[in-house]
């Protein structure tokens, strides 16, 4: 007798190949959806675990699992899976389905965790999904170590495939702002009958699916800058100092909230919305980065405080890195650079190429990277155009420029102290406007005074009263 084991959900029919989802139709609405192990088999009932559907059933939490009764087609651990999604037009869904200590066929593939992760957002402006969180850690099959690279198979003898974090997802072209993000960390397909199964069978392990819709909202203002403008420039060009460790791509993605930000007159912005501390450390010795000095400021807030793009400009290079966490760059319009560090989540608007107005949400203050456990905070750097050559040393201390943009004033970049490097590039800074050779003092001149503004421009000094 089939046993059939739905522990949360209602009878939710996951697509097995959510990897070739097309971008979500104009029909889609936001949602997500989840499973920890789906078995299908020609004839038979489906065998389902941890199956959820927002808003049905939003979390399950399994102690253990096992199929047939002596375990001998799947065994899993402690296991969960949980879904979430918020509609409107500002629009977000997440699903996880995270499995502990899989075995499949008696130990033919075995891995030490399963997991599906997929977050995806939309608001009016824009839309983004990511499952670059999903991973498979410590598979093996046929007592040999599978490669768990996105899109990896393997064979199974000549009985089955073994297929590793297949995933799909993105914006539709046109409508309302859509996106969406599918997951299926683990698939095996049956060529032939084995461990008691047909041929045609399919074991699914870990599933996750998020759709994002924004509701349509305000029209445009008029006059307000195309989303996409062309030919935007090459990017990087300020190298960070970890980029020989192997980026992670991705992260949480959160809807932004609606925010208004209070802009100098050239158009910059304090770079957290809401209630911050910071000194200036900058130069203070740190000994993790090359040089053994901070580059930049600790901007300290709540976590999940916005992260505002200071600027007009393009972000670019986003993702994970050991020192900065989760991290992006943004290039202003006058190609200065802007590194925004130790994030807990990104906005739809963090996409590698997009175009950002000054004041738009863009991240959350956080504490990852090797922030991990501190104070959350933003540690924030300025990299102005002048200096790009000379790397990730041409950058300028942010504090006195910082305080100008708390008070919506303007400031030179040149505001910040520098520290001058001696290697190569050394010759890159740029040369002085100009050189003060001699200063006097005519503050006690007033040319209130008879004559008193040509004795000035003359150079005569003026006598003191009653000499």
């Amino acid at each position: 007798m089939t046993r059939v084991a739905i522990l949360a959900g209602a009878a939710l029919v996951l697509s097995t190949a959510l990897a070739a989802a097309a971008p979500p139709p104009r029909t889609a609405t936001t949602g997500a959806s989840a499973a920890l192990v789906r078995i299908v088999m020609p004839g038979r009932d489906p065998v389902t675990l941890g199956e959820l559907e927002w808003p049905t059933n939003l979390k399950v939490d399994v102690q253990s699992f096992v199929y047939p009764d002596d375990g001998s087609v799947i065994r899993i651990g402690r296991s969960k899976a949980q879904v979430s999604a918020q509609p409107g037009q500002s629009a977000a869904s997440q699903a996880l389905a995270e499995v502990i200590v899989l075995s499949l066929f008696d130990g033919e593939v075995t891995a030490a965790e399963v997991t599906a992760s997929t977050s995806a957002g939309a608001s009016v402006r824009s839309a983004g999904a990511t499952a670059n969180a999903s991973s498979v850690q410590g598979l093996r099959a046929l007592e040999e170590d599978v490669s768990t690279s996105p899109g990896a198979t393997k064979a199974l003898s000549d009985w089955g495939i073994l297929s590793v974090l297949s995933q799909d997802g993105g914006g539709a072209p046109t409508g309302p702002p859509r996106a969406q993000a599918g997951v299926v960390a683990l698939r095996v397909q049956l060529l032939t009958e084995h461990g008691g199964l047909p041929a045609g069978s399919e074991i699914v392990v870990g599933t996750a699916q998020t759709i994002a819709v924004a509701a349509p909202g305000r029209p445009p203002r008029p006059g307000t800058r195309p989303e996409t403008p062309p030919d935007e420039p090459s990017l990087p060009s300020a190298p960070e100092p970890d980029t020989t460790d192997e980026p992670v791509p991705g992260g949480p993605v959160l809807v932004a909230p609606e925010i208004a930000a209070r802009l100098s007159a050239g158009g910059y912005v304090f770079p957290i919305f809401g209630t911050v501390s910071f000194g200036d450390s900058f130069g203070a010795p740190r000994a993790n980065i090359p040089g053994g000095w901070h580059h930049g400021e600790d901007i300290f807030a709540p976590m999940g405080a916005p992260v505002l793009a200071v600027a007009d400009g393009t972000i670019h290079t986003v993702g994970f890195i050991k020192l900065g966490g989760y991290r992006l760059w943004l290039r202003d319009d006058g190609g200065n650079e802007f590194y925004y560090a130790h994030l807990s989540a990104y906005t739809p608007l963090a996409i590698d190429g997009k175009r950002v107005e000054a004041g738009d949400v863009i991240g959350f203050v956080g504490d990852t990277g090797d922030a991990e456990g501190g104070t959350p905070h933003l540690h924030f750097e300025i990299h102005p155009a002048a200096m790009i050559g000379l790397g990730y040393d041409g950058v300028v201390a942010p504090y006195p420029i910082l305080v100008a943009w708390r008070r919506a004033e303007d400031i030179s970049f040149s505001a910040g102290r520098i520290f001058i490097p001696t290697g190569p590039g050394a010759d890159a800074l740029p040369p002085p406007g100009a050189f003060l050779l001699q200063a006097d003092d005519i503050s006690p001149t007033s040319g209130l005074v008879p004559n008193g503004l040509e004795r000035a421009l003359s150079g005569e000094r003026p006598q003191a009263p009653g000499g």
